[in-house]
């Protein structure tokens, strides 16, 4: 859209300076979503613990199997099988992967050189799963696998999730408290960063893993009748949308924010 089609776009990657500028694109916050660590370890019953450190070492390859010393150091007391970590990843172009990669930028340097924040990473292991529902299932049929979806994707299929290392110490999983507790925790008090990363989020109950789902606007449309119309789709999205989000899974923007976004839509239009 930034070349003059369509009237909007959507997804979790940021827009950046030059597409703000040279685009003419703003970017607004729509709902929360949380990127998941899913695995399949059938005979591990109690709640996996991750850190970003581990997960960025598990997805570059370094880390190869569930035993590893870095892994157990994290979930003392756990009995964690010798079997090879089978790697599920999503390939180029996808909003999971820019969260994701993000999250691990952040907590490992040698992530952040050698695969950085893009929707379209290289990865150096791994076999891909094209959508959500792909990743979903390959991981729940393949013992000693692991991957990454949006939250409601863990939830709907039944696939254990792993609590995550936030910036507070604490080892938290997503679910629609946590999710949004990132969100204040980045957003409170002022309520206006709508461009703002979610990702390592401040706030013990904060899940690091968070983003915005952004949509993607021109900030001077040009055409009064398709205004009119975009208005009145963005006046349901922060309305009654919310909790269509809510239902699909997602997690719906705190009020505060809510109210800051619908001002700024209006400003739009």
């Amino acid at each position: 859209m930034s070349h003059g089609a369509g009237d909007f776009g959507a997804g979790e990657a940021q827009l950046t300076d030059k597409e703000r500028k040279e685009g003419g694109l703003v970017e607004l916050p729509v709902v929360l979503v949380g990127i998941v660590p899913i695995y399949n370890l059938p005979d591990v019953h109690q709640e996996l613990r991750l850190s970003g450190e581990v997960l960025a070492g598990i997805f570059l390859g370094d880390l190869k199997v569930w035993n590893a010393p870095q892994i157990a150091k994290l979930n003392p007391g756990m009995d964690l099988p010798n079997l090879p970590i089978q790697v599920v990843n999503r390939p180029a172009g996808k909003g999971s992967n820019y969260v994701f990669t993000e999250f691990l930028s952040k907590a490992s340097s040698k992530f952040r050189a050698e695969v950085g924040t893009t929707p379209s990473p290289k990865w150096p292991v791994g076999t891909a799963a094209e959508r959500s529902s792909d990743m979903a299932e390959k991981v729940k049929s393949s013992t000693g696998s692991i991957g990454y979806v949006e939250y409601q994707y863990a939830v709907k299929n039944s696939i254990p999730q792993a609590a995550v290392l936030n910036p507070a110490g604490k080892f938290v999983k997503a679910s629609d408290r946590s999710i949004a507790a990132a969100c204040e925790a980045t957003e409170a008090p002022r309520w206006n960063s709508f461009s703002a990363s979610l990702t390592n989020a401040p706030g013990a109950d904060s899940f690091p893993i968070t983003s915005f789902t952004w949509i993607y606007l021109r900030s001077a449309p040009s055409d009064s009748a398709r205004a009119i119309a975009l208005g009145n789709l963005l006046d349901w999205v922060y309305s009654d949308g919310q909790q269509f989000a809510v239902q699909e899974g997602y997690a719906e923007l705190p009020a505060a924010l809510l109210a800051s976004v619908r001002k700024r839509a209006k400003d739009l239009q």
